[in-house]
């Protein structure tokens, strides 16, 4: 059972500190949910958990039977690629800007509080 020891900065018990910090993360703040390697796959998971991508999608499948087609393929395609396409740009840039935020607060100035 490990716990958590929080020293203010005073120099004072810098070897308990540097032990104490190699079992956990720092304090920084992160709100961004995807990372560059995340981003396709998360974003895709989530984009088909909605009811009309996930109709689209389904469309789409139906199309490639060669008994059911009822328009082109390619034409089947587009609304999903442009609703899919559109909802990638609007949530990287989201992200994008939750981590510009992010950053700025994590190199913000603090005051520690030292008796």
């Amino acid at each position: 059972n490990k716990r958590r020891i929080v020293f203010p900065d005073n120099g004072r018990r810098w070897k308990d500190w540097k032990q104490a910090s190699m079992f956990y993360t720092g304090n920084r703040i992160k709100t961004t949910k995807y990372t560059w390697f995340t981003f396709l796959p998360k974003n895709l998971f989530e984009q088909f958990h909605r009811l009309g991508n996930l109709y689209f999608f389904f469309l789409l499948v139906l199309n490639w039977f060669p008994q059911i087609e009822v328009f082109h393929r390619e034409i089947t395609m587009l609304p999903l690629i442009v609703v899919l396409l559109a909802s990638m740009i609007k949530d990287a840039f989201e992200d994008y800007r939750k981590y510009q935020f992010d950053k700025m607060i994590n190199s913000s100035k603090t005051r520690v509080y030292d008796r």
